[in-house]
């Protein structure tokens, strides 16, 4: 029996599963007696112990309620009639996203409720998609995770939904981008009818066999999944081919995980400028603000006639609104404090999963929603990729991207810059600036360094030579070359007499105190003392400044998570 069974077996409720530890003030899911248990610390009997097994004083207001059958008429601990805890619980680690036919939820607990992440981990469907994957994720760089929505008729009630005898299209598409330093995100639409080169793909069959998948050109997006056997590695390949932006990893849902995950949140709430009756959908909702769930929710997300000029772009704006609101649903103390409504989202989001092989692992899972986790919801931007009417058809019925616009939006993912202002300087991290910016700047005429590439793209030392040289006025740098192994981080190393230097020039490149190391000067070409800077793996480019308030965000039509907005 699962977790789930066995909170609902013998009248226990799921939330009476879910205690305060008092040794770190979070509540954790503690499942019955009838299943291997972790140590928890928890009341034993004759009262708490402290370290080495001595008892030790109960702390008011942190004491652990020992789970236990309820009687008739008495409520749950925490609930109303009930003793409630006196310190609020941190919220539970569970962030869920979706927009139009597509989901994707990632869940962590505590340590308590390893058995149950491991019973949900089996909930989640996996495919191999070979190198067009990453073999594993990194807590420690900017990811991209393509998130797929099909119109696959699988599941009760779906068979008057998408293309019949569709194996599933690429029917709503979002390359999510979280930043390295976890400040912002941008969610990019792409759309379905927007005309690119679909790459050969090689795919692996049902029988452990591989094969390639011939490419197409000049084909619909969304025929990179489904058509011919191709997987959601084909469309990954295909994203990087159109934007020259790589995914890390994809999720992928169907039609069922609106109605099941919208269901399980208990609705979401959704703004309409004007009444709606689409006979299309189905969608009733009258003008202003309405919850939707289930069947509702999916036709909310569905339908096109009733929006703007009744084509998928302005779907993909409604879609977007409605993924803000989720999130914004998700973020409440009302979903995110209540384990009842978490284990059932849970079950909702994990079995309406797909994703690659590295996201199928449930330590994967619990890494990505706490990187996720991290992230404002006000810095989380949602975009489409720029487009424009296909000028080959005398009937608009595709799109080609803008060249004028989109190539601007690519660089700005693909170079981690945010498309909303952000504070990137932590609260550690502005001591040691203040500690190490504090004070006189030498002129930029005076700033003598040595500029090394370890690890930038090659040919990045001389780009930033070039830059200093001719729109700073560093003209006493040089090019040092390739530094000796290859760094994480730029840094700049400076003797303590040339710190008035070592501060001018980190206000030109944005660097941090934490980048800046007191240390040895080196001789350059003229026999003269100089500073040394070594570009590192987070150099995103001459001129763009590694606090990231450098990089320009682009002119491009964008909304922000935390924002209400109606469709219209």
């Amino acid at each position: 029996m699962d977790a789930q069974g066995r909170g609902r077996g013998d009248d226990i409720d799921p939330a009476d599963q879910w205690v305060l530890n008092p040794a770190t003030g979070e509540y954790e899911l503690r499942l019955g007696p009838s299943a291997p248990q972790p140590p928890v610390p928890g009341p034993r009997a004759g009262g708490p112990r402290g370290p080495g097994g001595t008892r030790r004083a109960r702390t008011p207001g942190r004491e652990v309620p020992p789970q236990r059958r309820r009687g008739p008429g008495q409520p749950a601990p925490g609930r109303r009639g009930g003793r409630a805890p006196q310190k609020k619980p941190k919220a539970r680690k569970v962030l869920l996203w979706t927009g139009g036919t597509m989901a994707f939820v990632v869940l962590t607990t505590g340590t308590a409720g390893y058995f149950y992440l491991k019973h949900l981990e089996g909930n989640v469907t996996t495919t191999d998609v070979g190198d067009a994957a990453r073999s594993n994720f990194s807590k420690d760089e900017a990811f991209n995770i393509l998130v797929l929505g099909t119109d696959k008729r699988t599941g009760a009630g779906n068979k008057g939904y998408g293309d019949k005898g569709s194996l599933g299209h690429a029917d709503t598409t979002v390359l999510l981008h979280v930043s390295k330093d976890r400040t912002n995100a941008t969610a990019l639409s792409i759309p379905r009818d927007l005309i690119v080169d679909i790459p050969d793909c090689r795919t692996k069959l049902e029988d452990g066999t591989e094969t390639v998948v011939p490419g197409l050109q000049g084909a619909r997006f969304n025929r990179s999944l489904g058509e011919g056997g191709r997987d959601a590695g084909c469309t990954m390949r295909t994203v990087e081919a159109a934007t020259g932006i790589k995914p890390d990893h994809f999720m992928m849902a169907d039609f069922n995980a609106v109605k099941t995950l919208t269901t399980a949140v208990g609705g979401v709430d959704v703004c309409l400028a004007k009444p709606v009756d689409d006979k299309k959908s189905h969608l009733k909702l009258p003008a202003g603000e309405s919850t939707v769930e289930g069947e509702q929710a999916l036709a909310f997300v569905r339908t096109r006639s009733s929006f703007g000029n009744q084509g998928d772009l302005d779907r993909i704006k409604v879609q977007q609104q409605f993924l803000a609101s989720l999130m914004r649903k998700m973020s409440s103390g009302d979903t995110l404090t209540s384990p009842t409504k978490l284990l059932k989202l849970a079950e909702a989001a994990t079995e309406a999963l797909t994703v690659d092989k590295a996201l199928g692992d449930v330590n994967t899972l619990k890494d990505v929603a706490l990187e996720l986790k991290k992230v404002p919801t006000k810095n989380i931007s949602f975009a489409t990729v720029p487009v424009k009417d296909n000028p080959a058809e005398r009937v608009k019925a595709t799109v080609v991207l803008d060249e004028s616009r989109a190539p601007q939006l690519f660089d700005a993912i693909r170079d981690d810059v945010s498309l909303t202002d952000v504070k990137q300087k932590k609260k550690k991290e502005k001591a040691a600036v203040a500690a190490r910016l504090k004070g006189e700047k030498a002129p930029a005429s005076e700033v003598r360094v040595q500029v090394l590439n370890g690890g930038a793209p090659g040919g990045s030392a001389q780009a930033t030579l070039s830059w200093l040289q001719v729109e700073q006025g560093v003209t006493k740098s040089e090019n040092g070359g390739n530094a000796a192994g290859q760094l994480a981080r730029t840094t700049l190393e400076y003797a303590p007499d040339q710190a008035a230097q070592a501060r001018r020039l980190a206000a030109i490149l944005g660097l941090s105190g934490a980048a800046m190391k007191p240390g040895e000067s080196v001789t350059n070409a003229q026999g003269v003392p100089a500073m040394t800077l070594t570009l590192g793996k987070d150099f995103k480019g001459a001129g763009v400044k590694l606090d990231g308030s450098g990089g320009k965000p682009p002119e491009v039509d964008k909304s922000t998570a935390d924002k209400v907005e109606c469709a219209s």
